[in-house]
């Protein structure tokens, strides 16, 4: 008989330990095996809670998307066109948002995403949404919004790029300094 609540936190481990293992490998390159393995339970049961490694990875890059999200409302209230972008730039950065292993995971999501129609379509979702929420901030500050907003959003992809293929950890603070310092020339 199953146990009465333990899906979520199954699948809970499950995404934490794929973030983990592709994260150590640094790809996708990793079985379900040593994602249960990871995460206490059977490849079998992991099939089950997701069907297939792809499906366990597209879960975790939403669970990653979601606390992405929610790291940004977090940081929104109140705080007028110039905090909205610090917020957005902000929650990119934070500790659980930029982690090695997050990282990681975001640059082999950009990989399967050229390959994997699902998720070639959350990354679009994605980008649409990083984009309108800076245009949104950056429209009453510059007078091209969209640009600013694209470059933006390449730096951060680019700082992320730049962290996963440095060796030891990954420096936010640093990272964060160089997003703000381009803001700060394209606000004045």
């Amino acid at each position: 008989m199953p146990k009465i609540g333990a899906e979520p936190i199954r699948k809970a481990a499950l995404i934490n330990a794929t973030i983990f293992e592709v994260g150590r490998a640094g790809s996708l390159d990793v079985t379900v095996a040593q994602i249960a393995r990871r995460a206490g339970m059977s490849p079998a049961l992991a099939h089950h809670y997701f069907g297939s490694k792809e499906q366990i990875f597209l879960s975790a890059m939403r669970y990653i998307l979601r606390v992405y999200g929610r790291s940004v409302a977090e940081r929104l209230p109140g705080h007028g066109p110039r905090g909205r972008l610090n917020a957005i730039v902000g929650a990119s950065f934070a500790p659980q948002n930029f982690q090695r292993e997050t990282v990681s995971a975001w640059i082999n999501f950009y990989a399967l995403a050229l390959i994997n129609p699902e998720a070639a379509r959350l990354l679009r979702v994605y980008h649409r949404r990083l984009r309108s929420n800076l245009i949104l901030a950056l429209r009453p500050l510059v007078d091209d919004p969209a640009r600013v907003a694209e470059t933006l959003g390449a730096l951060i992809d680019g700082v992320y790029l730049r962290a996963v293929l440095t060796r030891g950890d990954v420096d936010a603070v640093t990272a964060e300094k160089l997003i703000f310092d381009y803001l700060d020339e394209a606000l004045t």
